[in-house]
């Protein structure tokens, strides 16, 4: 027997609102920062919702420049429904990207690989599809906010 391949199908974009950036300082996996989540929203053909504040992405800058994140923020569902988002992914770029990234210089999503993987608690009901499957997402940097286009693995 052989397993099916996966396809993709596009759920929702999540634009996730960002405050100010700090260092937590470097460290034995390199230089940890926060990131705060002050709120966003999060819009798809059959999903609505806001993210609420209070979340955040404490990312990890290894020393070889990529970017390990680290992200959990609290969405509400137009229905009232709290969802836990657990964004882990991965930035990956040239010297010469991160440093135009960092400086909020205008760079092409191509010229870098910004993945994640989004696991989502939900409760029992209308939205527990969301916690049995795998979702991927491919982000962006904007200003003040990122943005991530959520897809269901099928």
């Amino acid at each position: 027997m052989t397993p099916t391949t996966p396809d993709v199908t596009f759920v929702f974009r999540i634009t996730a609102e960002i405050g100010t950036v700090r260092s937590g300082g470097v460290g034995a996996y390199g230089e940890r920062l926060h990131i705060p989540i002050t709120g966003g929203r999060v819009e798809g053909p059959d999903f609505r919702g806001r993210i609420l504040s209070g979340g955040s992405d404490w990312p990890i800058i290894r020393r070889d420049g990529v970017s390990l994140i680290e992200a959990r923020y609290t969405v509400e569902v137009e229905d009232g429904t709290l969802l836990l988002i657990h964004n882990r992914g991965l930035r990956v770029s040239s010297e010469q990207v991160l440093a135009k990234l960092r400086a909020k210089e205008p760079v092409s999503p191509d010229d870098y690989y910004f993945r994640t993987v989004a696991e989502i608690d939900a409760p029992d009901g209308p939205h527990q599809w969301l916690r049995e499957a795998i979702f991927v997402g491919s982000a962006v940097p904007g200003e003040g906010a990122v943005v991530i286009d959520i897809f269901r693995v099928g």
